[in-house]
């Protein structure tokens, strides 16, 4: 095994100049999005969100991002979940998304809302089928005795709701909406382009370029 010291790499695929770079940050986030799907990156929806505990703890999972537009950045999941409970008392939450082959990363930071019924319906009746049945069959984050339970559940699912299950009521989206961003590029002897986008109190968006 290599020491994890000697790890290192060099980043030289771009730069975040800030003369080409968008004023807002939502057309930044667009611009980058389109070229991680147009370089075939592996699931360039996958994003980080971390969220506080009652405890001031921080924790972090992997999400999809299912929705971006000018009023924020949706996610689905079970509300009853660790993150759904931690969201619920602390509605504040920070994602990343980081696209290693472009050498890019792009940080959110906001407050956290659920988005309305209807569009946890619609989103709810685009998945397949088997992924409707597993939001009623996983009791996410609780302990279980195994894998088993899950699949009784699934079947138990299955039999009650035939091929139209309903969206659970503890099953929904999230919507962060932003008020911080910040757009990473890895640049040669790790002098990183960091460009951020602070929201301000009139509603605009003060960009500044932070020391890497």
């Amino acid at each position: 095994m290599s020491k994890l010291s000697d790890m290192r790499k060099s980043y030289e695929r771009a730069e975040l100049d800030d003369e080409a770079a968008a004023g807002e940050p939502l057309a930044q986030f667009r611009q980058w999005f389109d070229e991680a799907l147009k370089a075939e990156v592996p699931e360039p929806n996958a994003m980080t969100l971390a969220t506080v505990g009652a405890d001031g703890r921080p924790s972090t999972r992997i999400v999809l991002v299912k929705d971006v537009d000018a009023r924020g950045l949706v996610w689905y999941t079970n509300y009853d979940s660790r993150k759904g409970r931690e969201l619920a008392a602390h509605p504040f939450a920070a994602l990343q998304f980081h696209w290693v082959e472009l050498e890019r990363v792009v940080r959110i930071e906001g407050r956290v809302e659920k988005v309305d019924e209807a569009q946890s319906d619609a989103y709810y009746q685009s998945r397949p089928l088997d992924s409707r049945l597993g939001a009623w069959a996983s009791p996410q984050s609780q302990v279980i005795g195994s894998r088993a339970v899950l699949v009784a559940n699934a079947a138990k699912a299955a039999a009650q709701h035939g091929l139209n299950p309903p969206r659970p009521p503890h099953w929904g989206g999230f919507r962060l909406v932003p008020e911080r961003w910040e757009f990473w590029q890895g640049r040669k002897s790790r002098l990183h382009d960091r460009l951020c986008y602070r929201l301000q109190a009139d509603g605009q968006w003060l960009r500044e370029r932070l020391a890497p």
